[in-house]
Parts: C-alpha cells; sequence; structure tokens
C-alpha cells in the first residue's frame, strides 16, 4: 500500500537525510515536506508546502491523507536566542506537528529527542526535551517513536564551534568507548535518518524509545533501492 510521509524541520541536519531516504522507498509515493523556506531538491514524490508556527492550521491541508509524520525540529540555545525560544522549537512546535498530523489521522510519528531526555532533569536542555516526550505522548497518536541520538555527526553549513569540537573529540574517542561507553558514541545523521524510516516501514504500534546504540543498530546497513535520483543542496539547519 502507497504512503504518504510529512516531514517537518527538512532543512537541518537530520531532517534532510530522512527526506532523501523516504524517497528511495517504494512504499512512499508521496513526500511533504514542511517548513519556512523550500527545500533545495528536486524529485517527482516531493511535495512541499511552507508553515507560519504562529498560524500552523493555515498548513492543515498538507496534512491531508498522511500515514507518517516524521519531526526533525532541532535548534541550539546560542541560535534560539533565550530559553523561552528554545522552547518553541524543541517542545510547542514538534506538539503542533504531532496535532497536526493527528486531526488529519496520521498512523505513527516519529521524532528526534536526544539523549538525556528526562522531564526531571535539572539540566534545561535534558528536561526541556524530556517534556516535549511527555507532551507528545499526551497528543494521543497511535504510534510514537523517540529516537534519542547522542552527539549528531555531519556536515553543517552553519558553523557551531562547540560541537565542531566535541565530535572532534568524540571521533577519537570512538574506538575505545565500549561496554557501558558505546551508548555514548556520536552518531552520524545518515544513520538516524535510516533507523526512522526502516523503524516507520515496521509499522508498530503503542510508544517506543530507541536510545543512541539502539539506533545505531537499525540504521546502521545503507539501503539497496534505487529509485529516482534525488539532486540538491546538502541539508541546512532547520527552523
Amino acid at each position: 500500500m502507497e504512503r504518504k510521509a510529512v516531514v517537518v524541520g527538512a532543512t537541518g541536519l537530520v531532517g534532510g537525510y530522512v527526506v532523501r531516504e523516504l524517497l528511495v522507498q517504494k512504499e512512499y509515493n508521496r513526500v511533504m515536506v514542511m517548513g519556512r523556506r523550500p527545500l533545495d531538491i528536486k524529485h517527482p514524490k516531493l511535495e512541499q508546502a511552507l508553515i507560519d508556527w504562529e498560524q500552523p492550521q493555515k498548513a492543515a491541508f498538507a496534512f491531508e491523507g498522511v500515514d507518517d509524520v516524521f519531526c526533525c525540529l532541532g535548534t541550539t540555545m546560542k541560535k534560539a536566542g533565550s530559553k523561552e525560544q528554545f522552547r518553541l522549537v524543541d517542545l510547542d512546535y514538534p506538539v503542533l506537528t504531532a496535532q497536526l498530523g493527528k486531526e488529519a489521522g496520521a498512523v505513527q510519528m516519529l521524532t528526534v529527542s536526544a539523549m538525556g531526555a528526562d522531564p526531571d532533569s535539572r539540566v534545561f536542555y535534558n528536561r526541556t526535551k524530556g517534556e516535549a516526550e511527555e507532551a507528545l505522548a499526551a497528543v494521543g497518536l497511535p504510534t510514537l517513536h523517540l529516537f534519542r541520538p547522542s552527539l549528531i555527526l555531519g556536515a553543517r553549513p552553519e558553523r557551531r564551534l562547540g560541537e565542531a569540537a566535541a565530535a572532534v573529540v568524540m571521533k577519537a574517542l570512538d574506538g575505545l568507548m565500549t561496554g557501558k561507553l558505546a551508548s555514548y558514541r556520536a552518531i552520524p545523521a545518515p544513520v538516524i535518518a535510516r533507523a526512522m524510516v526502516r523503524i516507520a516501514l515496521a509499522q508498530a504500534s503503542g510508544v517506543h524509545i530507541y536510545p543512541n546504540d539502539i539506533i545505531r543498530v537499525i540504521g546502521a546497513e545503507l539501503t539497496s533501492d534505487d529509485e529516482e535520483p534525488v539532486t540538491g543542496t546538502a541539508p541546512d539547519e532547520n527552523v
């Protein structure tokens, strides 16, 4: 059966790879990208719609007929500029996305959370991610998949000095991180994207959480599906 996917946050690092992964899957005949600006990709399956987060209901039409919602929204404190703006992007917008999906009859939602997500955490970032997970579960979609990656590796047009330095260190230590430390290994963005799409195709039900080491296993191998070529620029930052 052919399916429709909606991707929010497609101009972000993971979101861009999710779109590319979806476009080569024969199970999906429509891939709708939602964002504040269009994605520079051309493909016969791809559809795009702009969203104004101040008036999200105006974008409800883009969710019509949706089966699977992929949410890859995320920002940094530096880019957000304040805790309030950070919560908008990492909590409020994903919840709005879930609500739009539910209203349109979506079967499942798959979203990028973070390692350490905990609504009771003293760390603002982890607490916000944990609160977002709870709020998403409360929306009541039939299926919710929460992915908790460690540091995400990938080329970003926007320089993030802190993340870049951490990535260098994590890569250097990668071979030494075994046993309990293995779960903290940095993870490439394409691996997360492949894991998300594969889980979507499995069509499980209920609420599921995927820690970093499990994501690495699920998304490890490259797919071999051959469909129409995808052309465009590298993924940019989202939101």
